[in-house]
């Protein structure tokens, strides 16, 4: 009851926080117009970031760069001098962007030409500044079609055509180039192929993108392994974010993400502290996961907000963004049942070892997550290490020593020094602590076969430590 009360007030004081969000990584997004052989696009976007050099591939911060204090620097410049730096850097920016007519590359000559920079005043250095640069680009004659990207470093990009009836819109994921854009519009699409496209956009905004809703299902899952209690909290989870999706898609509802985002980082704090205390399901935890779905309901419906979904196909594009976005999450869940409950779940120490040391983990990430989100700290200095473990700043190759060196000592110990059980418990919790951290780092960097190895490296020290120990019971416990 305690637990609950202190999480309520919690909650309550976060509703009157905003966060400080000079940091965070958005996405640009280019709106084209296309008439006369000729193509306009004006960019909004955080124009500090590429000027300094910050990598925007694989980070949700800027501080997970080490191009972090130019950024800065760059962001209390006054507009006058940051346009005059935009310029600077723009022909090297010029041979990041790529425009092609119908599959030929635009030649030098027709490349995107700069015709204006738009940036606000300094105003709160604290929050955002996002500016809008105008392009102009020849067309050769007879094109038909455009496809748009950029290159990786500059992140992710929303592209949208407009001044034209059902004009093309898409996210495109860092280095992503656009399908070909016909030139009078008309990217016609039916339901199924609304929905289809948008499968893989709800899907990617868990896997790879989403740590925060990975870290809160796994939390669901490390509760306990019954199937029965792991359906209910899915089941309560997914219709609540499926109602606050759609409202918040359809604007009936609009809340700051400055509010939601350090309450979803609140809520997977809960999650974690709870799964420690508890060895069942109580009978609370539906409801409490239930509140929690609506929340992230309403972080989901501020991605879909930057695609401009419009009103062609509007529900297919919905739909196809939740089965997207549930297709993430039971993928998250099959890889942790695979990887553990298979393994472990008829080992009675298995809460013990696994179960409670990873949701301490995911609890000490996001109350991390709910200090920086709601400025109480800055992510660097001695948060540094936080910064760097959930925005990819570790070397994969590192992280991959370091879990196997703490992973091998421990289990060591086990076998060669200390066989009682009590220290195998020790062994254990340390074991998968250190790898569910490091798991989190190299997946953040993108390092997926380094993830598997990391993974495959805890799984193996837990059985050989095991060994001697008690024999596993009849059933999942």
């Amino acid at each position: 009851m305690e637990l609950r009360v202190i999480l309520a007030v919690l909650l309550s004081t976060l509703l009157s926080v905003t966060a400080l969000r000079a940091h965070e990584v958005q996405p640009g997004v280019m709106d084209i117009e296309i008439g006369d052989g000729q193509m306009t696009a004006f960019i909004e976007w955080t124009i500090e970031a590429p000027v300094a050099g910050v990598d925007l591939e694989n980070i949700e911060d800027t501080d997970a760069s080490e191009n972090e204090d130019e950024y800065l620097r760059l962001r209390a410049l006054p507009p006058a001098e940051m346009e005059a730096a935009f310029r600077a850097a723009w022909p090297g920016l010029a041979e990041k962007l790529t425009f092609l007519s119908g599959e030929t590359p635009l030649t030098p000559e027709l490349t995107p030409e700069l015709t204006d920079v738009s940036v606000p005043e300094v105003g709160n250095i604290e929050l955002l500044r996002t500016s809008t640069i105008a392009l102009s680009v020849a067309l050769p004659e007879g094109t038909e079609t455009v496809s748009i990207g950029w290159a990786k470093d500059l992140g992710a990009l929303i592209v949208r055509q407009r001044t034209v009836e059902n004009g093309y819109a898409a996210f495109l994921t860092p280095g992503q180039m656009s399908d070909p854009i016909p030139l009078q519009g008309g990217v016609e699409q039916n339901f199924f192929e609304a929905l289809v496209s948008y499968i893989g956009v709800g899907f990617d905004h868990i896997v790879p993108q989403g740590l925060d809703h990975i870290l809160f299902v796994l939390g669901l899952f490390f509760l306990a392994l019954q199937v029965r209690p792991l359906l209910w909290q899915i089941t309560a989870f997914t219709l609540a974010h499926t109602v606050t999706l759609a409202l918040g898609a359809m604007e009936i509802i609009s809340i700051s993400p400055d509010i939601v985002e350090p309450l979803i980082a609140a809520s997977i704090v809960y999650v974690g502290v709870e799964n420690v205390l508890l060895r069942k399901m109580a009978p609370w935890r539906p409801v409490v996961v239930f509140c929690f779905g609506l929340l992230h309901g309403l972080g989901f419906a501020s991605v879909l907000k930057d695609f401009g979904l419009g009103a062609d196909n509007f529900v297919a594009k919905l739909i196809g963004f939740n089965v997207g976005v549930e297709v993430g999450q039971l993928a998250v869940i099959a890889a942790a049942f695979l990887t553990f409950a298979l393994m472990f779940g008829r080992y009675e120490w298995y809460h013990r070892r696994i179960g409670a040391p990873v949701s301490i983990a995911i609890a000490v990430i996001a109350a991390f997550w709910v200090l920086e989100r709601t400025g109480t700290i800055e992510p660097t200095g001695p948060w540094s290490l936080f910064s760097a473990l959930t925005e990819g700043g570790f070397a994969p190759y590192t992280i991959l020593i370091a879990a196997a060196a703490i992973a091998g000592v421990l289990t060591a110990l086990v076998l060669l020094v200390i066989t009682a059980d009590g220290f195998r418990d020790v062994a254990g919790m340390a074991t998968s602590f250190a790898c569910f951290m490091a798991l989190v780092a190299a997946f953040t960097s993108g390092a997926w076969i380094i993830s598997a190895a990391i993974a495959a490296i805890w799984v193996f020290a837990l059985r050989i430590q095991a060994l001697g120990g008690p024999e596993p019971e009849g059933d999942f416990v």
